[in-house]
């Protein structure tokens, strides 16, 4: 399962609303895929639900989720951070158990046994 924090649904709808998106069809695509110095690196995008997704609704927004990448993000929150370095999402994922020292890039416990996506 996935959800997104108060600001993170804010900077969503703010950002479809001036899209003139389709809510309805349209959601924020959290991905992973293989890359950086600790193995894994997120992607995330507004796109159109595939057939293939698993979706998740939350704040009224579809979080979707290619079923390759689910398993190293299921339980994660996506927020929206406001800081001196700038402002971004950023995915607090409980399966992290080592980041690289920038922070774009993760690695999990089970690594070793799924290959990257």
């Amino acid at each position: 399962m996935l959800t997104i924090s108060d600001k993170g649904a804010e900077k969503v709808h703010e950002f479809l609303a001036s899209q003139e998106a389709d809510v309805s069809m349209a959601g924020l695509r959290v991905g992973v895929r293989g890359g950086g110095c600790s193995g894994f690196q997120y992607q995330l995008a507004f796109d159109e639900q595939r057939e293939q997704d698993a979706v998740f609704e939350s704040h009224g927004l579809k979080l979707l989720e290619d079923r390759d990448s689910l398993p190293y993000v299921s339980g994660s929150t996506i927020d929206y951070e406001e800081s001196l370095q700038g402002a971004g999402f950023k995915v607090n994922n409980p399966n992290v158990v080592a980041a690289c020292g920038c922070g774009s890039s993760f690695r999990v416990a089970d690594e070793e046994q799924v290959s990257a996506v």
